[in-house]
C-alpha cells in the first residue's frame, strides 16, 4: 500500500508581478504519512498553511515537487474528481472550488469515489454544550473509517490547545513557508518556534 499522503520536495514560489520574478515568498515541505490519522497543523497567520493545504487538493500548482494522495499525483488526475482524493473545508467547513486550464480528458481518473484526505481549514468550535463534542467525534469517524484528517487551528483559547492535545496523533507547524512536522504534542512543545508562537497558553502546560 502507498502512504495515504506523500508530499516530496513540494515548493512554491510566489514572485511581485509576471514581470519581476523577484521572490516575495516560498514555501517548502518534505513529508510522508503513512497511515490514517488526525493531524493538528498550526503557525502564524500568513505563514502558509492555507497555500499547503491547496497544494495537497491540486488547487494550487508547485514551483516544484508533488503531492501523492494514495499514490497518484494530485495534480495529474482530473479537476472535478481531485475531491475524492483530498477536499478542503475552509473555516465554516465550506469546500474550496478551483478551475484549471488544463482539460480533464488529459488528465488521469481518481480511482477513488470517496475523499480519502479531509482537510479542515480554521475550523469553527462553536463552545455551545455539545459542539465539540459532536466534531470531534466526526473527526474520530472519519479517522476510523481510514481517513486522514488534518485539523489547521490558530490557538487564541486554551481550549483551542486542548482540543488539539486530545483529537491529533501528531502535528504539523509552519512558520515563514518552512514545514516541520512534529511526531506527538510533546515534539510540538519542544520546538522553539512553536513554543514561542503558542506563547501564553502554554502557561503550566509545558510539564
Amino acid at each position: 500500500m502507498p502512504p495515504m499522503l506523500d508530499v516530496k520536495g513540494l515548493e512554491k514560489i510566489y514572485c511581485k508581478s509576471r514581470f519581476d520574478r523577484t521572490p516575495t515568498f516560498r514555501l517548502t515541505a518534505d513529508f510522508t504519512i503513512e497511515q490514517p490519522a488526525v493531524v493538528g497543523m498550526m503557525g502564524p497567520n500568513g505563514s502558509g498553511k492555507t497555500t499547503l493545504f491547496e497544494l495537497i487538493t491540486g488547487s494550487n500548482a508547485p514551483s516544484a515537487g508533488e503531492v501523492r494522495v494514495m499514490g497518484r499525483n494530485i495534480h495529474r488526475v482530473r479537476t472535478d474528481q481531485r475531491d475524492r482524493l483530498a477536499i478542503h473545508y475552509h473555516q465554516s467547513y465550506q469546500v474550496r472550488h478551483f478551475r484549471s486550464l488544463v482539460p480533464n480528458a488529459l488528465l488521469e481518473p481518481a480511482q477513488s469515489a470517496y475523499p480519502m484526505v479531509h482537510l479542515f481549514d480554521e475550523p469553527q468550535f462553536n463552545t455551545q454544550d455539545g459542539y465539540i463534542g459532536f466534531m470531534l467525534d466526526f473527526f474520530r469517524r472519519l479517522r476510523g473509517e481510514g481517513r486522514l484528517v488534518f485539523l489547521c487551528v490558530h490557538p487564541n483559547e486554551p481550549f483551542h490547545l486542548e482540543i488539539l492535545r486530545e483529537i491529533c496523533e501528531s502535528y504539523i507547524f509552519v512558520q515563514k513557508g518552512s514545514v516541520t512536522p512534529l511526531a506527538d504534542y510533546q515534539a510540538l512543545l519542544a520546538h522553539p518556534p512553536a513554543h514561542a508562537y503558542l506563547g501564553n497558553l502554554l502557561t503550566g502546560r509545558a510539564a
